[in-house]
């Protein structure tokens, strides 16, 4: 069994921050990643460009500079690549943690792991920080023919869908995003939307764009609609009590994600049913059950859209200072 001082369990931007606050205050934590260094950022739309501004993504007081204001998918790669080269921070790849136990004295956790060669392997830490974000868990539809191949919940890029009928599910910025790529890739988009206008998060330098193409009937719009069935080669929805069978090739779900809240719950941490916000504590970030901390969007719970980069990367220097103070009282 390894043992370390601090796990965290995530390597994407506000993991590898709150490791630098440690590393700062003379602790190397260990990083295990399922996939890689921000895996959820390798896992944007191509030709993302973040609402951000690039100096507001930048974490252990490396410079993020880029040519325009707001950075895009892949000057973030290259940036946090290029932190966890220069900090030398110690990160497990491709290492996914399944058993989070906290251990039966009171002091410390287990950690099991599962690579992908699917070999196990077992740490021991003193303290560990979940920050895992929350892009991996989709909220699914629970309608009849979500799990065919042709439904996705992840837009990378448009090109494999020129000339075919695609659906897109949801109204906010990451539909948006993707209407307008398929649109340009030549995709016949239909956008179901179960509010009645358009959504108020809706980035606004790229609103009048959209917009523009739903006024001009390139891309038809439907409000106040709700997917009913998804079949091979057509979709169900229902709009103001009346029903609509369209062909369709393709459908993007962009229903929004949630935390995978599988291992607080195996380590004991209660869950707010209302929020979804794990308990917590706010000038700490310890979770209820000791010596267990989280970082970053987690935080959250269900409503994603208050923690992101720009303020989940000071998530770190609380818990550092916390755990500092912990081991100075041993």
């Amino acid at each position: 069994m390894q043992q370390e001082d601090v796990i965290i369990i995530g390597a994407g931007p506000c993991g590898m921050a709150t490791a630098l606050e440690l590393q700062k205050n003379g602790i190397e934590p260990l990083l295990i990643e399922k996939g890689n260094v921000a895996q959820t950022i390798s896992n944007y739309p191509t030709h993302q460009t973040f609402f951000s501004s690039s100096d507001k993504l930048e974490i252990g007081d490396v410079p993020f500079i880029t040519e325009n204001k707001k950075p895009v998918r892949n000057q973030a790669m290259v940036y946090y690549r290029e932190v966890a080269q220069r900090k030398e921070l110690r990160i497990r790849p491709y290492e996914e943690v399944i058993g989070l136990v906290k251990n039966k004295n009171g002091k410390g956790y287990t950690i099991t792991t599962s690579n992908i060669h699917k070999e196990q392997n077992v740490y021991y830490a003193a303290y560990v920080i979940l920050a895992t974000g929350y892009y991996d868990q989709p909220n699914y539809l629970e309608v009849p023919g979500e799990s065919k191949p042709k439904v996705t919940h992840y837009f990378k890029e448009a090109h494999p869908y020129f000339n075919q009928n695609v659906v897109v599910i949801g109204g906010k910025n990451s539909s948006v995003d993707a209407t307008i790529e398929l649109h340009k890739a030549g995709a016949h988009v239909t956008v179901l939307y179960r509010g009645s206008n358009y959504s108020k998060s809706i980035k606004p330098w790229i609103l009048p764009e959209f917009e523009s193409l739903v006024r001009n009937g390139k891309v038809n719009m439907v409000f106040e609609s709700t997917v009913k069935e998804i079949n091979d080669h057509s979709l169900t929805y229902e709009s103001q009590g009346e029903s609509y069978t369209i062909d369709n090739d393709f459908v993007f779900a962009m229903t929004g994600y949630q935390p995978n809240y599988s291992l607080l719950r195996q380590a004991g941490v209660e869950i707010i049913k209302e929020t979804g916000k794990p308990q917590f504590d706010k000038e700490t970030l310890e979770t209820n059950v000791d010596d267990l901390y989280i970082a970053g969007v987690i935080a959250a719970g269900y409503d994603n859209n208050k923690v992101f980069i720009e303020n989940g990367r000071f998530h770190g220097k609380p818990i550092a200072e916390s755990i500092l103070r912990k081991q100075k009282n041993i």
